[in-house]
């Protein structure tokens, strides 16, 4: 006996559409209509593949970070502190206000901007983003060209403070040039130079 009808839809490109509609309206200001409209899909067949909103919210920071986002991880193999850092901070420029991606961070917006019905999608990003952050100040932590007396727990949380702002402010409409004007500052500073 079969099994169902076949999908008529791509679930690789429904969730990419998932993905960019998240990061322009954020978690809460996404409707599971709007879900399903730019998904091309229905509300059954949605719950059948992807699960509630809150599952699919999860598979679409899982896309996040395995693509547009994978720079962050890419990063940590530069092999100077000043590399690290750098490509951290000019890859979240590109990913927050690059021309084919929509402005702001989707974590950033997911963290600030869920109310109390939506806390286990909050802690889910916040658990993340602090995954990040750990990675990070291990990778720092055995670089040899850590400054003496850093402490590299402290300049990860900083770095991280930076790209945040960084997608903050692009969300509020600064331009690349400006974000990039504001990074060679601080960068400057942060690195010693």
């Amino acid at each position: 006996m079969p099994g169902g009808r076949p999908r008529s839809f791509d679930p690789d490109t429904a969730l990419d559409r998932a993905l960019e509609l998240f990061w322009q309206q954020g978690y809460e200001g996404t409707s599971l209509a709007e879900l399903t409209a730019t998904m091309g899909i229905n509300k059954p067949s949605l719950y059948a593949v992807f699960g509630n909103k809150e599952q699919l919210f999860a598979k679409v920071l899982d896309r996040y970070f395995a693509s547009p986002g994978a720079f962050a991880v890419d990063a940590l193999d530069e092999p100077t502190i000043r590399g690290v850092v750098e490509r951290l901070v000019f890859g979240t420029i590109e990913l927050v206000a690059g021309k084919d991606t929509p402005r702001g961070c989707l974590t950033v917006k997911s963290v600030h901007a869920c109310g109390p019905d939506a806390r286990p999608v909050r802690d889910d990003a916040v658990r993340r983003r602090e995954i990040g952050e750990a990675a990070l100040r291990r990778r720092l932590e055995k670089a040899p060209d850590l400054p003496q007396g850093t402490n590299a727990a402290t300049l990860a949380q900083l770095v991280h403070t930076l790209t945040d702002g960084i997608a903050v402010q692009a969300a509020a409409g600064r331009t690349r040039e400006q974000l990039r004007a504001v990074a060679d500052l601080a960068l400057r500073g942060l690195l010693n130079d």
